[in-house]
């Protein structure tokens, strides 16, 4: 993984706040490979929420306060929740191949 613990706990305590206390995140992508160069930071997110406005608002800041956490850094999210109605192909390759945070 190439994430430092400190990009981790950030990530991991934000998702948290931001989606709620039972979020599980997912580190997925060539972060989550230690032998690959560069790379977004790949996350999926998996939230309670089920209210798509409140999941869209709860994106927002977390991309917000982890940039101020961490710096700017290009992440792209997966949002999983109760009652998500398409998941596409890229949801069973994060699930598979990435490492929980």
């Amino acid at each position: 993984m190439r994430l430092s613990p400190h990009q981790r706990n950030v990530i991991r305590r934000l998702a948290r706040e931001c989606f709620g206390p039972a979020t599980r995140v997912t580190l997925f992508g060539s972060r989550a490979d230690d032998e690959a160069r560069g790379g977004d930071i790949d996350l999926l997110i998996e939230t309670q929420i089920c209210d798509v406005e409140e999941i869209v608002r709860a994106e927002i800041d977390f991309q917000l306060r982890v940039q101020q956490a961490i710096g700017e850094q290009k992440i792209d999210l997966l949002i999983d929740y109760p009652g998500r109605g398409e998941h596409p192909p890229i949801f069973e390759i994060a699930e598979r191949t990435g490492v929980r945070l």
